[in-house]
């Protein structure tokens, strides 16, 4: 039986308060489906949902929904709507929840979804235990279904990261579109295929040599083409001194 969201102690007040910064680069943009004056407007909505939802690595060609944008346009399904088939999407599932431990596929979710980060970790067990006993779509309708949600974005209003700046810091917080998709337990089990994420690593790694009878071929063609190319150029030359005819 799918149990009920536990409780958890709201821990900082960020996010529960007006702000009173001045307007920045570290403020966000909303993109409402209610400010729509042209196509151009739609479009840049449906990319900052991709950019919000799926990370800005994942933002391809091949991974854009195309029937749900058509209905997006079409005014059949809301902007909230949109959000859950991206999230519900094949490529978001693949790419981020079979990748991830319920832990950190919750605080993905939370961050993209709620703008915000996690409270604490219990707040993130108990999201976990609704991914874990609702499943997936549970936990996306849930989310997408919360006060939390609603109050700050309603239905046509993408989500977005709803205050970068912190108190006392010259610099807000790291978009959470830019964090990686994966946490450090997937990372391990990269490593532990060969993979080496460090910083000293050599990119292009060693230096490519071709087989030694590949050299030879590649000399005698050179030659060849090298004797070829004179012996024109020398018979051009002695046909404007008339001692033989082309």
């Amino acid at each position: 039986m799918p149990l009920p969201l536990l409780t958890y102690p709201v821990s900082t007040q960020n996010l529960r308060v007006e702000g009173f910064e001045v307007p920045g680069d570290e403020s966000p943009y909303r993109y409402s489906a209610q400010l729509l004056l042209s196509g151009q407007d739609f479009d840049n909505l449906v990319l900052a949902a991709y950019r919000h939802i799926f990370n800005e690595q994942q933002v391809l060609v091949s991974t854009r929904e195309r029937f749900l944008e058509s209905q997006l346009v079409a005014n059949q399904i809301t902007v909230r709507d949109f959000i859950q088939g991206l999230l519900l999407s094949d490529t978001f599932r693949r790419r981020n929840y079979e990748c991830n431990s319920n832990y950190r596929f919750v605080q993905m979710c939370i961050q993209r979804v709620l703008g915000r980060d996690v409270y604490d970790e219990r707040e993130k067990f108990a999201w976990s235990t609704v991914l874990a006993t609702k499943g997936l779509e549970g936990f996306v309708s849930e989310l997408l279904e919360s006060e939390e949600y609603l109050e700050n974005f309603g239905l046509g209003t993408v989500p977005y990261q709803r205050r970068r700046v912190l108190v006392q810091h010259a610099s807000g917080e790291l978009p959470f579109e830019r964090l990686p998709r994966y946490g450090e337990d997937y990372l391990v089990k990269l490593q532990a295929l060969g993979n080496d994420f460090s910083s000293d690593r050599d990119l292009l790694g060693k230096a490519y040599l071709p087989p030694e009878i590949v050299l030879k071929i590649a000399g005698i063609v050179t030659k060849s083409t090298a004797a070829i190319l004179l012996l024109i150029a020398a018979s051009v030359v002695l046909s404007w001194f008339g001692w033989i005819s082309l």
